[in-house]
């Protein structure tokens, strides 16, 4: 980006390195990663809300739902009409607040281990080879912001900052997943469910504030994420402008969203299959990729090269022992 100052989105780098073609390859997998994140949401809040809530159910039209699945479609018709506002200026001002929800969950699953009583004895388990291609997979997906990151540097008044600003993102980032997993671990060992919150005694006062942290997250961002996938399909319509056909493409993206996380609702593997398929390229092997093709200099010869088809390699191997192991996971419980 610095040699080329037109540069201002992820896909102007796809397209400046490999054309129409690298455009079109970045575009489509951010975009399904942004899909399934908020397919994510949506099962996230089903689950919270039925630990919450358990033995519900909701009567539509005559059919029985289930308590999850009547979450879920209670948190899209929630959603629903913040995903139609052109601006989301104060979405994303609260949105910030997902930084001071992190460390309150993180506060209360501590204080659920230290004061309520769990203790962090439970023994397990210490490494578990047949489960590492699933842990590396989600932990790739928690570094999933590299789409975003040339959007953010340009934003910058001090671009020169910007190597610090990640390394302390990075950093503070690494604490917070290191804590959460250490401490989930300590207290309900193998028993520690793809959620920690659905695993903390309910009638606690730890638990009901992490739960309702958790899921006033998923309700400030969901539109925040879908709307560039909404976007990018307005802007190739022919009707380009219109509010009418903005509103539907939001809606039917909503309902699609409602649709996949129904049929799919396994949070740990479906988040494990974004990390491992999409994490992986967007934030390993494309910006190699692309910073190779770019960069002439770094084709030759030399240490650089050797970290980067090392990076490339290793990022190849964990995105397809990864995916392979997700997917085998999600067929399956289906």
């Amino acid at each position: 980006m610095d040699a080329h100052p037109l540069i201002k989105t992820y896909s102007d780098i796809g397209n400046l390195a490999f054309g129409y073609k690298g455009r079109a390859i970045v575009s489509v997998f951010m975009y399904l990663e942004l899909y399934l994140v908020a397919v994510e949401f949506l099962i996230l809040e089903g689950d919270n809300l039925d630990k919450l809530f358990p033995n519900m159910e909701f009567k539509i039209a005559g059919l029985k739902i289930g308590g999850r699945q009547g979450f879920v479609l209670l948190t899209a018709l929630v959603i629903l009409p913040t995903t139609w506002l052109r601006s989301l200026g104060m979405l994303a001002y609260v949105s910030v607040g997902g930084v001071l929800a992190s460390t309150i969950l993180a506060a209360c699953v501590l204080w659920v281990g230290a004061v309520d009583g769990v203790g962090f004895n439970e023994l397990g388990m210490l490494l578990d080879l047949g489960g590492m291609p699933t842990a590396i997979s989600l932990f790739t997906f928690c570094y999933c912001g590299h789409a975003v990151f040339p959007t953010l540097y340009n934003s910058m008044k001090d671009r020169s900052q910007f190597s610090k600003v990640l390394l302390v993102c990075f950093i503070t980032s690494t604490i917070n997943y290191g804590s959460m997993a250490v401490l989930g671990y300590l207290m309900y060992g193998q028993h520690l469910k793809s959620q920690v919150t659905l695993n903390l005694p309910l009638r606690k006062i730890g638990t009901k504030v992490a739960i309702y942290t958790t899921l006033i997250n998923p309700l400030t961002k969901y539109a925040i994420i879908i709307t560039p996938i909404a976007t990018a399909l307005e802007d190739t319509s022919l009707l380009r402008g219109s509010r009418a056909l903005s509103i539907l493409i939001r809606t039917v993206l909503v309902i699609s969203t409602v649709i996949v996380a129904l049929t799919v609702p396994f949070f740990g593997y479906v988040m494990a299959f974004i990390g491992a398929f999409l994490s992986v390229t967007v934030s390993i092997l494309l910006p190699c990729l692309c910073y190779l093709r770019i960069n002439k200099g770094a084709q030759r010869f030399g240490m650089q090269l050797i970290v980067i088809v090392g990076i490339l390699v290793i990022g190849s191997v964990v995105g397809v022992v990864g995916t392979y192991t997700s997917v085998k996971q999600i067929v399956k419980h289906l």
